[in-house]
């Protein structure tokens, strides 16, 4: 591992070698050679396993550890390429929108080249890689209900201030503002969109076929008999008006809603992908095994309960995994695919985040056996996947999807290092944290599942002037009592998951409001009230632009949770002084 002062991508790592010497003793100093032959082939398990590999396997050293990863991390390696072409694919990877010649109008295009906010009337933009052949499909994230046709597009369509995607004889296009398709004319077609949905797009250019999904669920095919042949080609392509604002995935992440049959425009990164989980298997294997040195055998344990405690055996094992580890957990795919699913499994047991002290020793681990740079940019994929997650999750009765993935940047923020960090270039500064405290309104009924959960509903059938109901409860008839119960029963509900919610939030800020933390520097509480202080000179003032502002409707639930979070540290304090007044 090399020097933490160089802080960039360019340093190389260090290998990990007690002695590669002959003339070494054969004694490693950390465990008895035998028992640490035994618990590296238990953590570095061949592939194929049996009786007779058992019995031929030669012993295993620190000094052979490194070449012993290396080659079960080459098997199966061969099996992709990732720079091979794809028939029916023309163009770059990654895929990304064509800011340089493929947009029309004005536009606000993301630092990554997937993200777009209209700055114009009507503008476009489409893709820098198209399809001719074969089944594909990538995701759009709306961030905003408003005017914007989504869908697909060939080089030769012009679009302008008043034409865009659907609007041509060549380009295909999905309105979930007006439920239409597009394609010069225009019918009725699918369902209302809303922010924090995701649009699948999919072209079928063997059948010749266009068809869009709402969050996984088909709208049914939207058009047919497209136009194919020599020299067609489809690009992704949106045309949106002014302040709104999409996030485009084509593989850079892992699909939300992947449809059998369809590949995303731009590789997964499989043999990458196959490397993260080996390691991450054999990195379990440390945290649920304990050595008897005494005894001089190896125990199972639960891993739930491992700790870091300064073993030679087991820290140098695990250095040996991080130093392949670490450089994989910079790739957003495989931090949202291997790393996040890792961590939110540990959470699945129920119970409070307090009860699973695993992730906080696994981020002791991190910011222990990799390089700063290497843990920052970890951590800043890290909270971006868990924000999108949390954002553009399907409204469930039990709010179970919101609550796990606050759950996870709950355990997250405890760790108090990882904290600072996140609160000083992360939390105000790459993301737009306030999402975090956002409860998203279902606009759809029946797939929110409200039916279920307030399947009774009930009104006042007689208001006074102020809109209340003017009626007595003993004036009610007997149906109408039992139908007024039931509503609010299931209200009651609805309340208390939305309670288990906000609950979760007011505790994330609690934690940035922590002025008691353990190590030296500033205080969590000043850095999150400087970066606060920032934040909300840069929304109350006109200096900042429109589309860069904070929506309302996200401003008003971050600071009603922060009040809550405020109010209860001023109540905390004034018990433990008689002198002080209650929030109250």
């Amino acid at each position: 591992m090399s020097s933490k002062g160089g802080g960039g991508p360019a340093l190389t790592r260090r290998t990990y070698r007690l002695a590669s010497d002959a003339d070494k003793p054969r004694a490693t100093g950390i465990v008895k050679e035998k028992l640490l032959s035994d618990y590296l082939h238990h953590v570095f398990p061949p592939t194929k396993q049996g009786p007779a590999l058992a019995s031929l396997r030669k012993p295993l050293g620190f000094q052979d550890v490194d070449a012993h990863l290396e080659r079960l991390l080459c098997e199966g390696e061969a099996a992709e390429d990732k720079d091979q072409p794809v028939e029916g694919r023309l163009g770059p990877q990654p895929v990304v929108l064509d800011h340089t010649s493929g947009f029309e109008g004005l536009l606000f295009v993301d630092d990554d080249l997937l993200g777009v906010i209209g700055h114009s009337n009507f503008s476009s933009i489409r893709a820098t890689t198209c399809v001719y052949k074969g089944k594909w499909a990538y995701e759009v994230l709306i961030s905003s209900q408003g005017l914007m046709q989504i869908g697909w597009c060939t080089l030769n369509c012009r679009f302008n201030q008043e034409e865009g995607v659907g609007d041509t004889p060549d380009s295909y296009a999905y309105d979930g503002n007006r439920v239409r398709k597009w394609n010069v004319t225009t019918t009725n077609y699918g369902k209302s969109w809303a922010a924090g949905d995701i649009v699948s797009c999919l072209t079928d250019l063997d059948e010749g076929t266009i068809t869009f999904c709402l969050n996984g669920q088909s709208l049914g095919t939207a058009f047919t008999n497209i136009k194919m042949g020599p020299g067609v080609a489809y690009f992704p392509a949106i045309s949106l008006s002014f302040k709104e604002s999409v996030a485009f995935n084509f593989g850079s992440r892992p699909l939300r809603y992947p449809v059998e049959g369809y590949l995303p425009l731009q590789n997964p990164p499989t043999a990458d992908l196959l490397k993260a989980h080996k390691l991450l298997g054999y990195m379990k294997n440390v945290l649920s095994t304990a050595i008897d040195a005494q005894e001089e055998r190896l125990l199972e344990k639960d891993c739930t309960s491992w700790r870091l405690q300064g073993e030679p055996t087991v820290l140098v094992t695990l250095a040996h995994i991080f130093n392949h580890f670490a450089p994989l957990m910079c790739k957003v795919y495989l931090v949202e695919d291997v790393l996040m699913n890792f961590l939110l499994g540990i959470l699945e047991g129920g119970g409070s985040v307090d009860e699973h002290p695993l992730i906080q020793q696994l981020l002791d681990l991190f910011w222990l056996l990799m390089e700063d740079y290497e843990v920052s940019e970890c951590l800043k994929q890290l909270m971006m996947s868990l924000l999108r997650a949390y954002r553009f999750s399907p409204i469930i009765p039990d709010l179970g999807f919101q609550i796990h993935y606050l759950r996870l940047t709950t355990a997250i923020l405890h760790h108090e290092k990882s904290r600072k960090y996140l609160l000083n270039n992360v939390l105000f500064d790459v993301l737009r944290s306030v999402v975090f405290f956002y409860i998203k309104t279902p606009l759809r009924v029946k797939e929110a599942g409200l039916e279920e959960l307030i399947p009774t509903t009930w009104w006042p059938t007689h208001f006074d002037k102020e809109g209340k109901d003017e009626r007595e409860p003993s004036d009610e008839s007997a149906d109408e009592r039992l139908r007024r119960r039931a509503y609010e029963r299931g209200c009651q509900r609805l309340k208390k998951r939305i309670e288990v919610v906000e609950e979760l939030q007011v505790q994330i800020l609690k934690l940035l409001l922590n002025n008691k933390d353990k190590t030296t520097g500033e205080a969590s509480r000043y850095i999150f009230l400087n970066k606060f202080r920032k934040f909300l000179q840069e929304n109350a003032s006109n200096r900042g632009h429109p589309t860069a502002l904070c929506p309302p409707e996200y401003m008003v639930c971050f600071l009603h949770r922060l009040i809550t979070a405020v109010r209860a540290s001023w109540d905390d304090g004034s018990r433990k002084s008689p002198s002080c007044i209650s929030s109250e």
